[in-house]
């Protein structure tokens, strides 16, 4: 995008971690707001601290999983900032347990959120999107939307979900000369608090192996929420197709390229190792 100073965008799971991150620098930037979250607490204090940037900031009450509510929200973000030209679909949460330890239910849970909300966030917006000179969508995936771990069947699945439908749609808009440019995320460990939040399927009765692995997602997360969202900002600004956040990423990107079938055998080496030096 040519210019940060006078846009408007709407992001959701803005209460903490990135989407709070990238309220914040946003604002910094001259960018209006439409900030979403089911957290309303969390949204008072986010709006309260940007009070000083002196931008025009809207919060809005939303439970992505939720379409009717997420097109209500589209309709009161658009008519509170008619020069919305971001959209930046960032909320997700995660779930703790293998395949046979979630029931079908959890997994529609995840899905719902991390899938159809940036689906559904998506269609909402992209009419109002279409007719301005230059907009821009952000769908947050994951880097485990490039790589799958164990453990991780519902969430990886999601995550791959965004990037398929995220990089189709990106290149529909692009066939259709659309002046809407669309960026996939895929960050590493990003310091938030998603692991500690995150629900455990009901088969998971191990609660030792689920404190490790909350732990072990803490220790390795070394990305802070605000480098982040920088680089979130970076990739709008450039139209960048892909945003890799992390070194951590960027290598497990490589890797995966390099080794696809196999690159779990090098994953799971190098995490044994760090956890023996924990040890």
């Amino acid at each position: 995008m040519t210019a940060l100073n006078g846009a408007a965008a709407a992001v959701t799971g803005a209460a903490s971690g990135i989407g709070r991150a990238l309220a914040l620098e946003l604002a910094a930037r001259g960018c209006d707001l439409a900030l979403a979250d089911r957290d309303e607490g969390g949204l008072a204090s986010l709006a309260s601290e940007l009070a000083g940037h002196h931008r025009k900031v809207t919060t809005h009450r939303l439970d992505v999983s939720d379409p009717a509510a997420i097109a209500q929200f589209a309709d009161a973000a658009t008519a509170a900032h008619p020069n919305l030209n971001i959209v930046i679909n960032n909320a997700g949460v995660a779930l703790f347990g293998s395949f046979d330890e979630i029931d079908q239910a959890e997994m529609e849970w995840l899905f719902n959120i991390n899938f159809w909300g940036v689906v559904h966030g998506t269609r909402a917006f992209l009419p109002h999107l279409a007719r301005k000179p230059e907009a821009h969508v952000v769908n947050l995936s994951s880097i485990f939307g490039i790589i799958a771990p164990p453990g991780q069947s519902a969430y990886a699945a999601a995550k791959f979900a965004v990037r398929g439908f995220s990089e189709s749609l990106r290149h529909e808009l692009a066939a259709t000369n659309s002046p809407v440019r669309l960026s996939v995320v895929h960050p590493g460990g990003v310091a938030t608090a998603i692991a500690r939040n995150a629900r455990a399927g009901t088969g998971m009765t191990d609660n030792a192996r689920r404190v490790q692995s909350i732990e072990r997602f803490e220790r390795l997360a070394r990305t802070s929420p605000r480098d982040a969202a920088l680089r979130i900002i970076a990739g709008i600004e450039r139209n960048e197709p892909r945003i890799l956040i992390g070194g951590d990423a960027r290598f497990m990107d490589l890797l995966q390229r390099f080794m696809p079938g196999t690159y779990w055998k090098v994953m799971a080496k190098r995490l044994e190792k760090a956890a023996a030096q924990d040890r």
